[in-house]
This record gives C-alpha cells, structure tokens and sequence, in this order.
C-alpha cells in the first residue's frame, strides 16, 4: 500500500482516536478531522442528542455519509472514526481503499478508566456503564476492526507520544 492518501485511526471508545489523531496530523502536517465532530457540524446536534433524536441507525446513516465525505478528501488527512463506524461493510471498505487503517487497541478495563468522567456524554456507555458496555463490545467489534484494520497499535501501557510515534512508523512503512 504505496502512498495511501489518509490515515484512518479506529477502535474503540477511549482507545485515543482523537487524542492520537490531532498529534499524528500536527507531525504529519496535515488536516486533522474526528468524524464525530463532523456530524455533530452537519446535524447541529451533539452526539447524544443526534442518538435521542434519531436512535443509533440514524446516527450510523449520517455516519456513513461523514466518512464517505472525508475519504472523499483530494488532501490527505488523519481520520478518527467513531468508534462503531467500521460496523458497517461500505465504511470498512471505503476507509481500506483510501487510507492507512490503525486499529488503536486497548484492553476494555483501561478504556473504561480513561472514559469514566464521560460516561454522560457517550450514549453507549449510559445504560450498562462503561465496563461491562466496553467489555462487550470489545467481543463484538473486535471481528470488524480488524477486517478493517491494515495494521494494529496496542495502547496499553503506552504514551500518547509513544503511540503516536508507533502509527507514525507504521504509516511510513506502509508508504515505504
């Protein structure tokens, strides 16, 4: 995979998509887009107001649309998905043919940790609270993102800076 135009961050909530993602496009120097951020714009809705609003396949249809729209970028970006967008085949597909996908993987009891002052802001997370919701969708997506994922980061353990130093590197092998 030669010069792959973006690089797509995926995993799940709290696995440091948006935190790794805004670092690795200010080394890299390129725009940085969370395609959270971009439906939020486009419904003028937060998160959990477009899940009240319009239920989770509402939001997973404006979601698509989001990363149709950043793929579709003549510039090369750094992309945080959602943490759900590669449930769907046509995102998985799309993000694999045009960009570098890194799964940014984490054991579910320390995303729960890094997410616990936000459980209020991530509709998922409200109904079950966040380890047991993050320990069972770590079961359930975990067959998707790596049917997305051209390459894994582990972030246990790690840094920011250590992590984004290893996407990085992986972005330039793949380049290489």
């Amino acid at each position: 995979m030669a010069s792959t135009p973006h690089l797509a961050l995926v995993g799940l909530m709290g696995a440091g998509k948006t935190t790794v993602g805004a670092r690795c496009a200010e080394g890299l120097g390129r725009p940085f887009v969370d395609t959270d951020d971009v439906i939020e714009a486009t419904l003028g809705l937060s998160v959990p107001g477009i899940f009240a609003a319009l239920g989770e396949p509402g939001f997973r249809e404006h979601e698509r649309r989001a990363v149709a729209d950043v793929c579709a970028s003549p510039v090369p970006l750094v992309i945080a998905c959602g943490g759900g967008a590669v449930l769907d085949p046509e995102n998985r597909a799309r993000l694999r043919d045009t960009s570098l996908v890194v799964w940014l993987r984490a054991d579910p009891s320390a995303l729960a940790e890094r997410v616990a002052d936000e459980v209020a802001n991530r509709p998922l997370l409200r109904e079950r609270g966040a380890s047991a919701t993050l320990a069972r969708l770590d079961v359930l997506r975990a067959p998707a993102y790596e049917a997305a994922a051209h390459v894994t980061v582990d972030t246990d353990g790690r840094s920011v800076d250590q992590v984004v130093e290893a996407v990085i590197e992986e972005l330039a092998r793949c380049d290489a």
